[in-house]
């Protein structure tokens, strides 16, 4: 598995953020070609001090191939390009292969 993360500081206007973000990005996401499961919160917290992130948004996909087909299709560049709508803090966007263990 691949997962995506995208980590969203603070945007100048909270509300207008939650309200774009559930209302018109995460249907353009869930549009994804290849994509398996996602998630978000607005609930972002730090084990220390303040959290430097207001929002988090997680993607999985079968593997490192199958995420990049995704963010290069029409659908994907539709999703990046929407970001600038209602993230005025910018994005982090991390990706990273999954390793499942257990003890």
């Amino acid at each position: 598995m691949h997962k995506l993360v995208v980590l969203y500081p603070k945007p100048a206007d909270p509300d207008h953020f939650r309200d774009y973000y559930v209302t018109n990005h995460l249907p353009l996401v869930t549009r994804l070609p290849g994509l398996l499961a996602w998630r978000y919160s607005f609930d972002v917290a730090a084990t220390q001090g303040q959290t430097p992130y207001f929002a988090v948004f997680e993607a999985e996909f079968a593997d490192a191939g199958a995420m990049t087909a995704a963010r290069a299709s029409p659908q994907g560049q539709q999703v990046a390009a929407d970001v600038a709508n209602y993230a005025t803090g910018g994005a982090v966007v991390i990706h990273y292969p999954v390793h499942d263990e257990t003890a």
